[in-house]
């Protein structure tokens, strides 16, 4: 169930994505990787059946009667599997984030981690029992995500707005997406902690680097 999708199967999937109808409005891959995340460092686990609408809609609109997302969801929880799988055992994965091409005006690498970011801060609105545990220790590892995001994406979070005041920009798009990896595990450690003997991921780069 946890076969890692290959190349021709991540095409696949954007493919039915983009084929659900309007006015829906599907996740791309990478915002479903990113809210597939979200759900997976929630303390409580999230039924498929409360997830699996608002990947073919934000919204969780209904789809209409006759359009057949059986593939589309195996597809889904496939990834899903995997992503569990890795989390669960603090393990590395990878994201998926994808280089952005070239575009009026330019938009720096980094940003192409941003529909990630955009996905899995859907998962917190939807499903926001995380939200409501440690704040300080939520702080950080939200800080190295919603740096991504629009300060007016963030009302009323000034402790987290002053944490990614401390932050340096990553360098480039790889360290933008090693600090996914690393924030997510350590919101893992929030939500679903580990027994203490097992206790902290394989690999973890680094701390992020602060201004001066």
């Amino acid at each position: 169930m946890n076969t890692p999708l290959n190349e021709h199967e991540l095409d696949e999937l954007q493919a039915l994505l983009d084929s659900v109808p309007a006015p829906l409005e599907p996740l791309d891959v990478s915002m479903l990787d990113g809210f597939l995340c979200g759900l997976l460092v929630q303390p409580t686990r999230v039924p498929t059946s409360r997830w699996m609408p608002h990947i073919t809609d934000a919204d969780g609109r209904v789809l209409p009667r006759g359009f057949d997302a059986t593939r589309l969801h195996e597809l889904a929880q496939r990834r899903h599997a995997e992503l569990n799988d890795a989390i669960s055992r603090r393990q590395w994965f990878d994201p998926w984030v994808f280089e952005l091409e070239g575009e009026d005006g330019e938009p720096s690498e980094v940003d192409a981690v941003y529909p990630w970011v955009a996905g899995f801060a859907t998962a917190m609105e939807l499903f926001p029992e995380l939200m409501r545990g440690d704040a300080q220790a939520l702080t950080e590892p939200l800080a190295l995500l919603y740096r991504h995001l629009d300060a007016d994406d963030l009302e009323d979070a000034d402790d987290l707005l002053e944490e990614i005041e401390t932050l340096e920009p990553p360098e480039d798009l790889a360290e933008a997406v090693e600090c996914l990896v690393r924030a997510t595990l350590l919101l893992a450690d929030v939500g679903r902690p580990l027994p203490a003997t097992n206790a902290g991921p394989k690999r973890r780069p680094a701390a992020p680097s602060r201004r001066r």
